[in-house]
């Protein structure tokens, strides 16, 4: 590797880092859900509010974030959302009622820009022939992220139900929660320090008629003989359409001449998230238990979740700049469909049916079983129906805070098959859709629309999890595993017979090729 590619890759894991602060805020929620509910007394839509809090804020965050950047620069931008990572981690932990963590993941949710706007800063200094792989960084890192959360909240679980002297003077017992969420505090501030290093991006500093500055920083991101041609190439995209006002560059995302651009964008935009995936990872160990296995168990398989993330991010790594965007894509989405259902068919052949024996072993977990007695014998066909029984038989803040143990005893599925689907999806979802979104987001838009353009449709991005996020506990109580995994797989698959039609290769293309290609003149 050259010395002008090192730096590249060395600014492109700096900045990456904050998709590893933001899988860590992302999935230590997934922890917290049991203890928070029982704690603060919630209902499923408030669960999901917790949840999905920080994808309400980044909403309004992305809406002058475009204007943020473009204004006063991505790294000005990228500072900005480390500290708000770092606010909002220690609000959480210290957070004293419902209102409060709310609003503090809100807060984080400010900061969930973090994606988009590393995608555009590593695809505005990376060498046309890495910039798949300096993109696709920022997925390792927030799988990573999120697989570190997973392993930490297991941890603190573990230690928590210790009977250990150092637990209980650190109140890891009673405050088991707040040490999963305190979890952040630390990285974010690593971060925020490591911001403070990078340099300004070139692309933005020609745009700002800076080119003094930016041949500096393009000197040690290219070889001296394509600074020059490289800066001409910019100004000539920067020309060929009016840059405007703020009103301006948002319509011209609608004009007729980035047609292409603006449909691709659209249709990734909406498939990312609708594939279901933020359910499943934010709410890892609740899906999990769902299978029956106990909490504890669901705990470790939500870390086996976050290794798969990490093998196929790698692989996607590997692969994004060989076999290309399109082909990984299409195929992805293919093997994720099947998985989804693959879990749809299992739980419909899900039988619920509690027995004498399962009185015995729900009697030592300290639940009443008296009040069982009645539904012992009876088979029900879905998780719905025996929730409710639960709910009418324990009063359902009862039934719920024994949830996991109660459809463990009572659930008869093929566990294996709904554990290996949810496992090919998650790798399906992290080979393809996960990494490339942000790749294309950062290469098929112009320069001079790009700081308003990736915000944009990250916005679009953002809107569909926080429905996906905040609608799940519900959906999970009122629809059941069946027809949640059925859903899902639907919306895969209608997403991959557009992309089949639609999706682009812009593989070893520049941005000014790419460019070229999508808008029309």
């Amino acid at each position: 590797m050259r010395g002008f590619q090192l730096t590249a890759f060395k600014l492109a894991a700096i900045v990456a880092f904050g998709g590893f602060i933001f899988g860590l805020d992302a999935a230590l929620i997934s922890g917290t859900v049991r203890f928070i509910t029982a704690e603060f007394t919630l209902s499923d839509l408030q669960v999901g509010t917790v949840v999905s809090a920080p994808g309400f804020g980044v909403i309004f965050a992305l809406m002058v974030t475009g204007r943020i950047c473009d204004a006063y620069g991505r790294k000005a931008a990228l500072v900005i959302i480390a500290s708000l990572y770092l606010l909002s981690a220690i609000g959480s932990v210290l957070a004293p009622n419902f209102e409060w963590l709310v609003a503090a993941r809100f807060l984080g949710g400010l900061a969930f820009t973090s994606l988009s706007l590393a995608s555009m800063y590593i695809g505005e200094i990376a060498p046309p022939d890495m910039r798949g792989k300096l993109v696709s960084m920022n997925q390792i890192t927030t799988v990573v992220g999120l697989s570190a959360a997973y392993f930490a909240n297991y941890l603190i679980l573990r230690a928590s139900n210790a009977d250990a002297a150092w637990v209980a003077a650190l109140g890891i017992d009673q405050y088991t929660w707040r040490w999963m969420l305190g979890v952040e505090v630390i990285p974010a501030l690593i971060w925020l320090m490591m911001l403070l290093w990078i340099p300004e991006s070139p692309r933005w500093l020609v745009m700002k008629g800076r080119l003094d500055d930016a041949r500096q920083v393009m000197g040690r991101l290219l070889p001296q003989a394509q600074i020059e041609p490289q800066i001409q190439e910019i100004q000539e995209s920067a020309a060929a359409s009016p840059t405007g006002s703020f009103r301006q560059q948002v319509a011209e995302i609608f004009k007729p001449r980035l047609r292409t651009a603006f449909w691709v964008g659209l249709v990734i935009a909406i498939a990312q998230p609708i594939t279901g995936i933020n359910a499943i990872m934010f709410y890892a160990p609740t899906v999990f238990e769902q299978v029956g296995i106990g909490t504890d168990a669901a705990f470790l398989q939500a870390v086996v979740v976050g290794v798969v993330s990490v093998m196929f991010t790698i692989l996607a790594l590997l692969l994004i700049d060989r076999l290309g965007r399109r082909p990984l894509v299409l195929f992805g989405l293919a093997w994720g469909g099947l998985s989804l259902f693959l879990c749809s068919w299992a739980f419909s052949h899900a039988v619920y049916e509690l027995t004498p024996a399962s009185l015995q072993a729900l009697a030592g977990a300290n639940l009443d079983i008296a009040n069982l007695q009645a539904l012992v014998g009876t088979a029900f066909a879905d998780d719905v129906s025996f929730k409710q029984a639960m709910y009418q038989a324990l009063g359902e803040a009862t039934a719920r805070a024994n949830e996991a143990v109660l459809i463990q005893e009572a659930i008869q599925i093929d566990g294996t098959l709904v554990l290996l689907g949810i496992m090919c999806f998650i790798a399906s979802f992290n080979l393809s859709i996960g990494p490339v979104m942000w790749v294309l987001f950062s290469e098929i838009f112009p320069t001079h629309v790009r700081g308003i353009a990736i915000p944009f449709f990250a916005l679009i991005v953002s809107t569909v999890s926080y429905f996906v996020q905040q609608f799940f506990p519900w959906q999970l109580n009122n629809m059941g595993a069946t027809e949640i995994f059925l859903f899902y797989a639907a919306c895969i698959s209608g997403c991959l017979v557009l992309l089949y039609f639609l999706l682009p290769e812009t593989k070893n293309k520049s941005i000014e090729e790419i460019e070229a290609a999508l808008v029309r003149a």
